[in-house]
């Protein structure tokens, strides 16, 4: 039969000095606060690249024409807006 004190004994976990302990937590705060600086430069560069997607966006105008006056002469030339677009008459 297996002695219960020497299998206890087996499964204890190694004990760690009080300065090594300390010295990891540091640096798990510090890397924590590192991260989260560059979560937030991250959100505020998204915001800043969609800001300046709207005002490059808003910069053009969407001009929408629903008439559109032209003339064809007996030679199948079309003039539209002073300037020629050859095509079959009558096509479209």
């Amino acid at each position: 039969m297996a002695d219960c004190n020497s299998c206890k004994a087996a499964r204890e976990p190694e004990s760690v000095p009080y300065l090594v302990h300390e010295s990891a937590m540091a640096r798990a705060e510090r890397a924590a606060k590192r991260l989260w600086v560059v979560i937030i430069l991250l959100i505020v560069l998204l915001v800043g690249s969609n800001c300046a997607w709207i005002y490059y966006e808003s910069q053009f105008e969407t001009v929408t024409t629903t008439e559109i006056d032209a003339e064809q002469d007996g030679n199948g030339t079309n003039i539209v807006s002073g300037g020629d677009i050859y095509g079959a008459e009558g096509s479209h």
